[in-house]
């Protein structure tokens, strides 16, 4: 039985790239280890998401920025929810954008960044994660181009500017006998590109297989799980697919305490027009979605899961 492809960024790429392009063929998703995201910063960013997320309820509501559809600063408990879900999911998260000069062509896209007086380093540390984050994305989209038989830089255009969030994640200890299997973020797809996620080992993300059957993704640590979003899922008329997943509450004491992990979820430009590529599409008589850009596919989709 095949299993969700692990690789090193460590190898040539050429060497990798088609573990990845059949794992994220298969699952939508795929582990990469050797990322090159420093472990001092990441544990650096972690002591400061924990940080944050202890600061009094009243404190942390002063970031959220009303109009804004959590595109930056403080989402609280409560208000995302996944599409047709009935409930909210259980968590609180702050975002992270890009900042871009007020003349740039696609400043108009990307509000500016606002950041804790309380935490006076949280701009460096999560600034400098978040290009990480967004090299280490790089490399990985660099691999898929490869697998997709393109120029290894042919992504690279594609996601210059983007509109690129991380998200720092806390999910809250849940109490009572029906803690353990409850679920913490209901099952879902990504929207973006694709999604890096750091913070996985934690018991309890799990990925919805072609079977039908929820398949736990269990990383190593300090390991990135890596997903395909709709939108590249979409450009590529599902080549690479975009799969539903969830967060569960694991079993024993994992269940009584906080969760927190943060994903990086890497946009393309918000003016690229995401259009099937020609040699991902079936055949004539296949419906091929119409062109949009990455923009209003983006609204669209925030509109779904009340974000926007």
């Amino acid at each position: 039985m095949s299993s969700i492809a692990s690789v090193s960024l460590s190898r040539p790429l050429e060497d990798v790239a088609d573990a990845l392009g059949r794992s994220f063929g298969e699952y939508g998703f795929a582990i990469i280890r050797d990322h090159g995201i420093p472990a001092d910063l990441i544990a650096e960013a972690e002591a400061l998401a924990k940080a944050f997320f202890a600061l009094p309820d009243e404190t942390k509501r002063a970031y959220k920025l009303e109009g804004g559809g959590g595109a930056r600063g403080y989402t609280p408990f409560g208000t995302e929810k996944a599409k047709d879900a009935k409930v909210h999911d259980l968590k609180e998260f702050w975002h992270v954008g890009r900042d871009l000069p007020a003349d740039h062509p696609l400043s108009s896209f990307m509000a500016p960044n606002i950041w804790p007086t309380e935490l006076p380093e949280f701009r460096d540390i999560l600034t400098r994660l978040y290009t990480a984050f967004e090299e280490a994305g790089g490399r990985v989209l660099e691999a898929i181009a490869l697998h997709l038989g393109r120029d290894r830089n042919f992504f690279a255009p594609t996601v210059e500017d983007g509109n690129s969030v991380m998200r720092l994640l806390h999910y809250p200890p849940l109490q009572g006998e029906d803690s353990e299997g409850a679920i913490r973020a209901a099952a879902h797809g990504d929207i973006n590109t694709i999604t890096l996620l750091l913070g996985a080992e934690e018991a309890g993300l799990e990925l919805l297989t072609k079977d039908g059957e929820w398949l736990a993704v269990d990383p190593p640590e300090g390991a990135l799980v890596v997903n395909i979003g709709d939108m590249l899922d979409r450009l590529t008329g599902g080549r690479l697919r975009s799969t539903v997943h969830r967060v569960v509450n694991p079993s024993g004491a994992a269940a009584k305490r906080s969760r927190y992990s943060m994903p990086f979820f890497l946009h393309f430009r918000p003016d690229y027009v995401i259009d099937v590529l020609e040699d991902c599409r079936s055949g004539e008589s296949a419906e091929v979605p119409p062109p949009i850009s990455s923009h209003d596919y983006l609204m669209q989709r925030l509109r779904e899961i009340n974000l926007a």
